[in-house]
Protein backbone atom coordinates (compact mmCIF):
# COMPACT_ATOMS: atom_id res chain seq x y z
CA UNK A 1 0.00 0.00 0.00
CA UNK A 2 1.21 3.46 -0.83
CA UNK A 3 1.48 6.06 1.93
CA UNK A 4 -0.96 8.96 2.05
CA UNK A 5 0.31 12.05 0.27
CA UNK A 6 -0.43 15.75 0.17
CA UNK A 7 -2.95 17.22 0.96
CA UNK A 8 -3.86 14.46 3.46
CA UNK A 9 -0.30 14.56 4.80
CA UNK A 10 1.05 18.00 5.64
CA UNK A 11 4.46 17.57 7.29
CA UNK A 12 4.52 21.24 8.24
CA UNK A 13 1.86 20.53 10.88
CA UNK A 14 4.65 19.31 13.15
CA UNK A 15 6.77 22.44 12.60
CA UNK A 16 4.30 25.26 13.13
CA UNK A 17 5.54 26.40 16.54
CA UNK A 18 8.40 25.76 18.97
CA UNK A 19 6.24 23.82 21.45
CA UNK A 20 5.28 21.25 18.82
CA UNK A 21 8.76 21.17 17.30
CA UNK A 22 10.14 20.38 20.76
CA UNK A 23 7.68 17.54 21.25
CA UNK A 24 8.74 15.76 18.06
CA UNK A 25 12.46 16.59 18.12
CA UNK A 26 14.34 13.34 17.49
CA UNK A 27 17.64 14.26 19.18
CA UNK A 28 18.76 16.57 21.94
CA UNK A 29 22.03 17.70 23.50
CA UNK A 30 22.45 18.31 27.24
CA UNK A 31 25.45 18.80 29.51
CA UNK A 32 25.28 15.06 30.23
CA UNK A 33 26.45 14.54 26.64
CA UNK A 34 29.42 16.92 26.60
CA UNK A 35 33.09 16.57 27.57
CA UNK A 36 35.28 19.66 27.86
CA UNK A 37 38.96 19.35 26.80
CA UNK A 38 41.41 21.44 28.84
CA UNK A 39 45.13 22.22 28.65
CA UNK A 40 47.23 22.41 31.83
CA UNK A 41 50.73 23.86 31.62
CA UNK A 42 53.38 23.49 34.27
CA UNK A 43 55.60 26.47 35.11
CA UNK A 44 53.01 28.97 33.92
CA UNK A 45 52.08 31.94 36.13
CA UNK A 46 48.88 33.13 34.45
CA UNK A 47 46.35 31.73 31.97
CA UNK A 48 47.80 31.89 28.48
CA UNK A 49 45.40 32.61 25.57
CA UNK A 50 45.58 30.18 22.64
CA UNK A 51 45.65 32.43 19.59
CA UNK A 52 44.35 29.84 17.13
CA UNK A 53 41.49 28.88 19.48
CA UNK A 54 39.72 32.07 20.59
CA UNK A 55 38.27 31.72 24.07
CA UNK A 56 40.56 28.86 25.10
CA UNK A 57 43.53 29.14 27.47
CA UNK A 58 46.38 27.09 28.82
CA UNK A 59 45.59 26.76 32.52
CA UNK A 60 48.55 27.26 34.90
CA UNK A 61 49.11 24.14 36.96
CA UNK A 62 49.49 26.17 40.14
CA UNK A 63 46.04 27.72 39.63
CA UNK A 64 44.17 24.75 38.26
CA UNK A 65 42.19 23.87 41.39
CA UNK A 66 40.30 27.17 41.29
CA UNK A 67 39.76 26.84 37.54
CA UNK A 68 38.51 23.25 37.81
CA UNK A 69 36.07 24.29 40.55
CA UNK A 70 34.86 27.13 38.34
CA UNK A 71 34.43 24.83 35.34
CA UNK A 72 32.42 22.38 37.44
CA UNK A 73 30.33 25.18 38.95
CA UNK A 74 29.47 26.34 35.43
CA UNK A 75 27.86 22.96 34.81
CA UNK A 76 30.54 20.95 33.01
CA UNK A 77 30.33 17.33 34.15
CA UNK A 78 33.34 15.77 32.42
CA UNK A 79 36.76 16.97 31.29
CA UNK A 80 39.51 15.54 29.08
CA UNK A 81 42.96 16.57 30.36
CA UNK A 82 45.98 17.41 28.21
CA UNK A 83 49.29 18.36 29.80
CA UNK A 84 51.69 20.94 28.41
CA UNK A 85 55.00 19.59 29.68
CA UNK A 86 58.30 21.36 30.28
CA UNK A 87 60.05 18.05 31.00
CA UNK A 88 60.14 16.30 27.64
CA UNK A 89 62.45 13.51 26.57
CA UNK A 90 62.65 11.01 23.73
CA UNK A 91 60.15 8.58 25.31
CA UNK A 92 57.86 10.90 27.30
CA UNK A 93 58.86 9.39 30.64
CA UNK A 94 57.47 12.26 32.71
CA UNK A 95 53.98 10.96 31.89
CA UNK A 96 54.48 7.73 33.85
CA UNK A 97 56.18 9.22 36.89
CA UNK A 98 54.17 9.37 40.10
CA UNK A 99 55.19 13.01 40.51
CA UNK A 100 54.99 13.87 36.80
CA UNK A 101 52.65 16.39 35.22
CA UNK A 102 50.05 13.82 34.18
CA UNK A 103 49.70 12.40 37.69
CA UNK A 104 49.75 15.83 39.32
CA UNK A 105 47.09 17.40 37.13
CA UNK A 106 44.75 14.41 37.30
CA UNK A 107 45.05 14.23 41.07
CA UNK A 108 44.53 17.96 41.55
CA UNK A 109 41.51 17.98 39.24
CA UNK A 110 39.90 15.09 41.10
CA UNK A 111 40.59 16.74 44.46
CA UNK A 112 39.11 20.03 43.24
CA UNK A 113 35.89 18.50 41.86
CA UNK A 114 35.40 14.92 43.12
CA UNK A 115 32.05 14.53 41.33
CA UNK A 116 33.42 15.58 37.95
CA UNK A 117 34.42 12.82 35.54
CA UNK A 118 38.15 13.19 34.91
CA UNK A 119 39.39 11.59 31.68
CA UNK A 120 43.13 11.22 31.13
CA UNK A 121 44.33 11.40 27.54
CA UNK A 122 46.83 8.58 27.16
CA UNK A 123 49.46 9.45 24.58
CA UNK A 124 53.01 10.81 24.36
CA UNK A 125 52.99 13.65 21.85
CA UNK A 126 52.77 16.26 24.66
CA UNK A 127 55.65 14.63 26.55
CA UNK A 128 58.22 13.68 23.87
CA UNK A 129 60.87 16.04 22.57
CA UNK A 130 60.16 14.91 19.00
CA UNK A 131 56.36 15.29 19.18
CA UNK A 132 55.47 11.78 18.06
CA UNK A 133 52.98 9.61 19.91
CA UNK A 134 55.43 6.92 21.02
CA UNK A 135 58.94 5.52 21.02
CA UNK A 136 60.94 6.33 17.90
CA UNK A 137 63.04 3.57 16.35
CA UNK A 138 64.91 4.25 13.11
CA UNK A 139 62.70 7.21 12.35
CA UNK A 140 59.33 5.58 12.95
CA UNK A 141 57.20 4.95 16.02
CA UNK A 142 57.78 1.46 17.40
CA UNK A 143 54.37 -0.01 18.14
CA UNK A 144 55.17 -2.61 20.80
CA UNK A 145 57.69 -0.53 22.75
CA UNK A 146 55.05 2.21 22.90
CA UNK A 147 52.47 -0.25 24.23
CA UNK A 148 54.62 -0.98 27.26
CA UNK A 149 54.88 2.72 28.03
CA UNK A 150 51.17 3.33 27.48
CA UNK A 151 50.45 0.61 30.04
CA UNK A 152 52.66 2.33 32.62
CA UNK A 153 51.13 5.71 31.87
CA UNK A 154 47.58 4.39 32.24
CA UNK A 155 48.28 2.87 35.66
CA UNK A 156 49.80 6.15 36.88
CA UNK A 157 46.71 8.05 35.72
CA UNK A 158 44.43 5.55 37.46
CA UNK A 159 46.46 5.81 40.66
CA UNK A 160 46.11 9.59 40.51
CA UNK A 161 42.33 9.32 40.34
CA UNK A 162 41.35 9.27 36.68
CA UNK A 163 37.86 7.91 36.08
CA UNK A 164 38.54 7.05 32.44
CA UNK A 165 41.69 6.35 30.41
CA UNK A 166 41.55 7.56 26.81
CA UNK A 167 44.34 6.09 24.65
CA UNK A 168 44.88 8.26 21.58
CA UNK A 169 48.22 7.14 20.15
CA UNK A 170 46.68 4.76 17.58
CA UNK A 171 49.04 1.89 18.34
CA UNK A 172 47.83 -1.60 17.44
CA UNK A 173 46.91 -3.44 20.64
CA UNK A 174 46.83 -0.33 22.85
CA UNK A 175 43.46 -1.12 24.41
CA UNK A 176 44.46 -4.68 25.27
CA UNK A 177 47.77 -3.52 26.77
CA UNK A 178 46.09 -0.87 28.90
CA UNK A 179 43.24 -3.14 29.96
CA UNK A 180 45.68 -5.82 31.08
CA UNK A 181 47.84 -3.33 32.99
CA UNK A 182 44.87 -1.76 34.74
CA UNK A 183 43.40 -5.11 35.72
CA UNK A 184 46.71 -6.45 37.00
CA UNK A 185 47.12 -3.30 39.11
CA UNK A 186 43.67 -3.60 40.68
CA UNK A 187 41.90 -1.03 38.51
CA UNK A 188 39.33 -3.32 36.90
CA UNK A 189 36.63 -0.66 37.28
CA UNK A 190 38.49 2.07 35.37
CA UNK A 191 37.00 2.35 31.90
CA UNK A 192 38.77 2.90 28.57
CA UNK A 193 37.60 5.45 26.03
CA UNK A 194 39.46 4.42 22.89
CA UNK A 195 40.33 6.94 20.20
CA UNK A 196 39.56 4.08 17.88
CA UNK A 197 38.99 5.78 14.51
CA UNK A 198 41.48 8.64 14.60
CA UNK A 199 42.43 10.11 11.26
CA UNK A 200 45.63 11.85 10.14
CA UNK A 201 43.79 15.14 9.81
CA UNK A 202 44.70 18.76 9.10
CA UNK A 203 42.00 19.77 11.59
CA UNK A 204 44.32 19.14 14.56
CA UNK A 205 46.50 22.15 13.77
CA UNK A 206 45.33 24.49 16.57
CA UNK A 207 45.50 21.67 19.13
CA UNK A 208 49.14 20.96 18.35
CA UNK A 209 49.99 24.57 19.02
CA UNK A 210 47.89 24.58 22.20
CA UNK A 211 49.44 21.38 23.57
CA UNK A 212 52.98 22.13 22.39
CA UNK A 213 53.25 18.97 20.32
CA UNK A 214 54.21 20.19 16.86
CA UNK A 215 56.62 17.95 14.99
CA UNK A 216 58.59 17.73 11.79
CA UNK A 217 56.97 15.21 9.50
CA UNK A 218 53.58 13.65 10.12
CA UNK A 219 51.73 10.83 11.87
CA UNK A 220 50.42 9.08 8.77
CA UNK A 221 52.17 5.81 9.62
CA UNK A 222 49.89 5.27 12.61
CA UNK A 223 46.91 7.61 12.27
CA UNK A 224 44.33 6.71 9.65
CA UNK A 225 44.13 7.67 5.99
CA UNK A 226 41.27 10.22 5.69
CA UNK A 227 40.01 8.43 2.57
CA UNK A 228 39.43 5.09 4.35
CA UNK A 229 36.05 4.24 5.86
CA UNK A 230 36.03 0.45 6.04
CA UNK A 231 39.42 0.47 7.76
CA UNK A 232 38.01 2.85 10.38
CA UNK A 233 35.33 0.31 11.23
CA UNK A 234 37.97 -2.40 11.55
CA UNK A 235 39.99 -0.20 13.92
CA UNK A 236 37.01 0.51 16.15
CA UNK A 237 35.65 -3.02 16.21
CA UNK A 238 39.13 -4.32 17.04
CA UNK A 239 39.26 -1.96 20.02
CA UNK A 240 35.88 -3.28 21.14
CA UNK A 241 37.24 -6.82 20.98
CA UNK A 242 40.23 -5.76 23.10
CA UNK A 243 38.00 -4.42 25.86
CA UNK A 244 37.23 -0.76 25.10
CA UNK A 245 34.25 0.66 26.98
CA UNK A 246 33.72 3.62 24.61
CA UNK A 247 34.68 4.07 20.96
CA UNK A 248 35.63 7.44 19.52
CA UNK A 249 35.66 8.93 16.03
CA UNK A 250 38.02 11.89 15.56
CA UNK A 251 37.62 14.46 13.96
CA UNK A 252 33.86 14.93 13.87
CA UNK A 253 32.22 16.69 10.94
CA UNK A 254 34.46 15.31 8.15
CA UNK A 255 33.78 11.75 9.38
CA UNK A 256 30.05 11.65 10.09
CA UNK A 257 29.76 8.75 7.66
CA UNK A 258 32.17 6.69 9.78
CA UNK A 259 30.26 7.56 12.93
CA UNK A 260 26.93 6.57 11.39
CA UNK A 261 28.25 3.29 10.00
CA UNK A 262 29.92 2.45 13.30
CA UNK A 263 26.66 3.09 15.14
CA UNK A 264 25.11 0.29 13.11
CA UNK A 265 27.87 -2.14 14.10
CA UNK A 266 28.26 -1.69 17.86
CA UNK A 267 26.25 -1.32 21.05
CA UNK A 268 29.06 0.51 22.88
CA UNK A 269 28.70 4.21 23.73
CA UNK A 270 30.08 6.26 20.84
CA UNK A 271 32.10 9.44 21.31
CA UNK A 272 32.91 12.04 18.68
CA UNK A 273 35.58 14.74 19.03
CA UNK A 274 34.75 18.15 17.60
CA UNK A 275 38.43 18.97 17.23
CA UNK A 276 40.34 22.23 17.47
CA UNK A 277 40.16 23.00 13.76
CA UNK A 278 36.38 22.58 13.74
CA UNK A 279 36.14 24.87 16.77
CA UNK A 280 38.44 27.45 15.20
CA UNK A 281 36.50 27.50 11.92
CA UNK A 282 33.27 28.36 13.73
CA UNK A 283 34.93 30.92 16.00
CA UNK A 284 36.73 32.77 13.20
CA UNK A 285 33.74 32.63 10.85
CA UNK A 286 31.51 34.02 13.60
CA UNK A 287 34.03 36.77 14.36
CA UNK A 288 33.99 37.73 10.69
CA UNK A 289 30.20 37.93 10.70
CA UNK A 290 29.89 35.01 8.30
CA UNK A 291 27.60 32.93 10.55
CA UNK A 292 25.82 32.88 13.88
CA UNK A 293 28.06 31.07 16.38
CA UNK A 294 25.36 29.64 18.63
CA UNK A 295 23.32 28.34 15.70
CA UNK A 296 26.41 26.83 14.08
CA UNK A 297 27.33 25.05 17.33
CA UNK A 298 23.79 23.79 17.72
CA UNK A 299 23.68 22.43 14.18
CA UNK A 300 27.05 20.71 14.38
CA UNK A 301 26.31 19.05 17.72
CA UNK A 302 22.93 18.01 16.33
CA UNK A 303 24.69 16.43 13.36
CA UNK A 304 26.85 14.34 15.72
CA UNK A 305 23.79 13.17 17.62
CA UNK A 306 21.90 12.38 14.42
CA UNK A 307 24.82 10.29 13.19
CA UNK A 308 24.81 8.23 16.38
CA UNK A 309 27.09 9.87 18.94
CA UNK A 310 26.27 9.45 22.61
CA UNK A 311 29.00 11.82 23.85
CA UNK A 312 30.70 14.82 22.27
CA UNK A 313 34.11 16.24 23.09
CA UNK A 314 33.87 19.92 22.31
CA UNK A 315 35.68 23.13 23.25
CA UNK A 316 32.25 24.79 23.24
CA UNK A 317 31.12 22.77 26.28
CA UNK A 318 31.82 25.49 28.84
CA UNK A 319 30.17 28.17 26.70
CA UNK A 320 27.09 25.95 26.41
CA UNK A 321 27.07 25.33 30.16
CA UNK A 322 27.13 29.07 30.81
CA UNK A 323 24.88 30.34 28.06
CA UNK A 324 23.03 27.39 26.52
CA UNK A 325 22.49 27.39 22.80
Amino acid sequence: MSEPVFPAVRLRRLRRNEAIRSLVRENSVTMNDLIYPIFVEEGLDNPSPIGSMPGMFRIPENKMEAEIKSIYKDGVKAIMMFGVSHHKDEVGSDSWKRNGLLARMVGRAKDAAPEMVVIADSCFCEYTDHGHCGVLSEGTVHNDHTLANLAKQAVIAAEAGADVIAPSSMMDGQVQAIRSALDESGYEDISIMAYSSKFASCFYGPFRSAAGCELKGDRKAYQMDPFNGREALRESLQDEEEGADFLMVKPGLPYLDVLARLRERTLLPLVVYQVSGEYAMIKFAAAAGALDEKRAVRETLGAFKRAGADLILTYFARDIAREGF
